[in-house]
């Protein structure tokens, strides 16, 4: 037989989440990159760095992995998932339009309504889970159209790339928030969309200990556009804060395999409570957009919502009643999370606007994390069992 030549293989994520982005150990040899912790640098550097509010090896380092695994050309990263919304929003000058989802996680709806607004920036909210909706986009002839897929809390599922095939008609450019899901089981470029948008505070890190938001595109005008916005609005994390996140990616791939697989087996487990008067989940036969879900995500994720047949205050007595899911904001971490999204990420929404998407007193927020999942299901039933 005759000698076979080596193929190397395009590495795996799980790979990529640990090994992309070293160009830091030449000189020491150390395998995890150090904190550099400086706010300034001497011109003439090989890297080109000046200053910390542009530029550090630490947010290099970072985004180069967060653009292997998403498989763009480009990545900026912020000091929050907010702070990522703001760089894209604040690109927009007053006239303009944004065409949003109606169900957008509540700090976001709260900077179009609070803030752009008053610059004269237009937002219109429609469901666009609705293909009759889709005419909105000739309609409304938005500069931007912004997207959540699946919805927080809601979990709706968007044809992403029906919407982006329609917003590319009109060269319209596409933002999706992905941090639900990352692109480990879903990649808004692949499927139309301009912009990857990350809270990578949540999964992404993994270990609730940090903040941070990065915009991923193919793109290169955008690309300047986050770049320029990073800088002159002082949107840049700290070192420190990217060092945390850059750790915690690593594990990204083992964790979201543990997470997922134990959030769709609750979903099936609980499903039948008669505390339970609704289960929340993309990859549940009974969500209305199941199949969708199974076309355009490699799983369910391990955001769970429940509505449940308790008033206000019981609702809150079941969710202290938990032993492994804290009563807290944010979502991702290793830890198991429940929130009460009415009163904490939506609590700035006006009453009436959560009353029509159906985000009231009973709906309660899982994010799934890696504990042992027979755990995590003897846990809620115990807290259920109570009423």
């Amino acid at each position: 037989m005759g000698n076979k030549k080596n193929i190397i293989k395009k590495p795996g994520v799980k790979t990529l989440s640990i090994h992309h982005g070293e160009t830091f150990s030449e000189e020491t040899g150390c395998v995890m990159p150090p904190i550099f912790s400086t706010s300034t640098f001497k011109h003439g550097n090989k890297g080109n760095f000046d200053y910390t509010r542009s530029g550090n090896p630490n947010f290099k380092i970072l985004e180069n992995i967060l653009k292997s695994i998403e498989e763009s050309k480009y990545c900026t990263i912020f000091g929050s998932g907010i702070s990522a919304v703001t760089a894209i929003t604040s690109s927009l000058k007053s006239g303009d339009k944004i065409l949003c989802e109606s169900n957008l996680y509540g700090c976001t709806v709260r900077m179009f309504d609070k803030i752009f607004k008053k610059f004269g920036i237009q937002v219109l909210y429609t469901d666009l889970a609705n293909k009759e909706n889709l005419k909105k986009i000739k309609d409304f002839q938005p500069t931007l159209i912004w997207l959540e897929s699946p919805t927080n809390p809601l979990l709706k599922v968007l044809d992403i790339k029906l919407i982006c095939d329609e917003a590319n008609k009109y060269k319209i450019p596409v933002v999706l928030d992905n941090t639900f899901s990352t692109a480990l089981i879903q990649k808004p470029l692949e499927l139309g969309a301009t912009l990857s948008l990350i809270s990578t505070t949540k999964f992404i890190n993994g270990h609730s200990d940090a903040l941070g938001g990065a915009v991923l595109t193919n793109n290169e005008e955008w690309n300047s556009k986050m770049l320029f916005s990073q800088k002159a609005l002082g949107l840049q994390p700290s070192p420190f804060d990217t060092w945390l996140i850059t750790r915690g990616v690593k594990t990204l791939p083992l964790r979201i395999e543990q997470q997922t697989k134990s959030a769709e087996i609750i979903s099936k487990e609980i499903a039948n409570h008669r505390i339970i008067s609704k289960v929340f989940y993309p990859f549940n036969q009974k969500h209305p957009q199941f199949n969708l879900a199974k076309s355009q995500m490699k799983s369910g994720g391990s955001m769970i919502t429940l509505k449940l047949n308790l008033n206000k205050s019981d609702t809150f007595k079941f969710c202290k009643s938990l032993r492994y899911f804290s009563l807290a904001e944010s979502l991702g971490g290793v830890e198991s999370l429940i929130c009460h999204p009415a009163t904490m990420t939506h609590a700035s929404v006006d009453d009436k606007t959560k009353n029509l998407l159906g985000i009231d007193d009973s709906l309660i927020r899982l994010s799934v994390g890696c504990e042992d999942t027979n755990d995590l299901i003897s846990d809620i039933l115990f807290a259920l069992n109570r009423f």
